[in-house]
C-alpha cells in the first residue's frame, strides 16, 4: 500500500495525491500539463520560474501551483532550491539534456540529498542518443515514430495538433512514470530517475497499429485503412449546413444500424469489409450525409448503437447536453475550460487557485511537516 506522505497546513487536502509534495522547473508544453494533472488530484505542485515571468491568472495548464521566482543561476538560490527539493517527493523538468547537471540540480546531486525522491524529466528525444540534444518539436518526435506518417490525407500527412508527441506521448507518459516510481519508492525507500520522451510514448501509442501491421490487417500509407479515413463506415462526412459529423460504425451491428437510419438500402454497402468497395461506398455516403444538416442527422442518430457523433468545435463542446450533464467543463477567472481528469469516487479532484510563495516558506513548512 501507498504510503500518504505526512500533512500540514499548506498541504491541500483533497484528491488522491493531497500530501504528495512535487516541484515544478517552469518550461512549456507537456511538462507544465503533466504538473497540471498531478495538482488537480491533489499533490501540492510547487513551480519554480524566473524572475519577472508573467504570470496569468487565467493559464489553463498552470493552474493549482504555488509560485516562486528565483533566478537558477545564483548559487544561493540554487542552495535553496536542494533544501526545498530535501523535503519533496518529486521533480518535474523539461529542460533538454545536461541543463540540470550544469545547474548543479543533476540527479546524482538531488538524490544523495532525498534518496527517495522521484526525478522525472520530460524531453522529447530523451536524455540519450543521437538526438538528444537536438531541438524539436512535437511534429518532429512523432515523425520518426511513424505516427505522422499515418495520419492525414492521401496527398500529404497532417499534424494531429500536438496530442500525440507533446500530452500523449509526453506528458501523460511522465505521470504514468512518476506515480508508478511513487510507488515504488514507498515500497523500496529509493527514488529514481524516470526519462520520459515524447518519442518513446508516441511510439508506444503505436502499439495496436504495429500489432495490427504484423497481423496483415494494416496498410502502410495513408486513407487505405478502417481506422485512418479509408473506410467508409469510419470518418467525417460534411452535412447541408456546412458542419461535420463523425461515424464509427465498425461491428456488423453497428453498421447494420448505420445503413438502416441512413437509408443505405444499396446493395452495394453490402460490402463493408471489402477495402476495394470503400472508395465508392464512401462517395455515395458523402452525397447521403450532404442531403441533411448536422441537427437533423443528430436527431436521427445521436444517442444510438451506430457510434455517430456530431464534429463540434471547442466553443460548442462546452454546451454540448452529454458534456454540461458531466460537468466537463468549468470556468475559472472567466474562461472556459476542461474540469480535472479522471473522476475518483473518494478523494474528488478540484481545481485551488496558483499563489505567489517564498521558497524559505515553503521549504519550512514542508520540513515541519516531515
Amino acid at each position: 500500500m501507498l504510503d500518504q506522505p505526512a500533512q500540514n497546513s499548506s498541504v491541500r487536502t483533497s484528491g488522491p495525491l493531497a500530501g504528495f509534495r512535487i516541484v515544478e522547473f517552469a518550461g512549456i508544453g507537456p511538462g507544465p500539463f503533466a504538473c497540471m494533472l498531478l495538482a488537480d488530484m491533489g499533490a501540492e505542485v510547487v513551480t519554480l520560474d524566473r524572475v519577472g515571468a508573467k504570470k496569468s491568472m487565467k493559464s489553463v495548464a498552470g493552474r493549482g501551483r504555488k509560485l516562486i521566482e528565483l533566478d537558477l543561476k545564483d548559487k544561493a538560490a540554487i542552495a535553496q532550491v536542494l533544501d526545498l527539493l530535501a523535503g519533496a517527493d518529486a521533480l518535474v523538468e523539461g529542460f533538454r539534456p545536461g541543463v540540470m547537471e550544469r545547474l548543479g540540480l543533476g540527479p546524482d546531486i538531488v538524490l544523495a540529498r532525498n534518496p527517495k525522491l522521484v526525478y522525472g524529466r520530460m524531453t522529447g528525444w530523451g536524455q540519450e542518443g543521437p538526438l538528444a540534444n537536438a531541438a524539436g518539436h512535437d511534429i518532429n518526435y512523432i515523425s520518426i515514430t511513424g505516427a505522422l506518417a499515418a495520419i492525414g490525407t492521401n496527398e500529404a500527412p497532417v499534424p494531429p495538433l500536438n496530442l500525440v508527441g507533446d500530452f500523449g506521448g509526453g506528458a501523460l507518459y511522465l505521470v504514468v512514470g512518476v506515480l508508478a516510481a511513487l510507488l515504488e519508492a514507498s515500497r523500496s525507500g529509493k527514488g529514481q530517475v524516470v526519462d520520459a520522451a515524447m518519442c518513446d510514448g508516441a511510439a508506444s501509442l503505436m502499439s495496436f497499429f504495429f500489432d495490427m501491421k504484423t497481423l496483415g490487417r494494416w496498410t502502410e500509407g495513408r486513407n487505405r485503412n478502417f481506422l485512418d479515413g479509408g473506410a467508409h463506415f469510419y470518418g467525417v462526412y460534411e452535412c447541408a449546413c456546412g458542419h461535420f459529423v463523425s461515424i464509427g460504425s465498425i461491428e456488423p451491428q453497428f453498421y447494420a444500424l448505420l445503413r438502416e437510419h441512413a437509408g443505405l438500402t444499396d446493395a452495394d454497402f453490402d460490402a463493408q469489409m471489402d477495402p476495394k468497395a470503400w472508395p465508392a461506398l464512401k462517395e455515395k455516403l458523402k452525397a447521403v450525409f450532404k442531403s441533411k444538416t448536422r441537427d437533423d442527422w443528430c436527431k436521427i442518430m445521436e444517442g444510438t448503437d451506430i457510434c455517430f457523433a456530431p464534429v463540434l468545435t471547442m466553443s460548442e463542446a462546452t454546451a454540448h447536453p452529454h458534456m454540461v450533464a458531466r460537468n466537463v467543463f468549468i470556468e475559472r477567472h472567466g474562461v472556459k475550460q476542461p474540469a480535472p481528469a479522471p473522476r475518483f469516487s473518494r478523494t474528488r479532484s478540484t481545481v485551488r487557485e496558483p499563489e505567489a510563495a517564498e521558497i524559505s516558506a515553503v521549504t519550512a513548512a514542508w520540513k515541519a511537516g516531515r
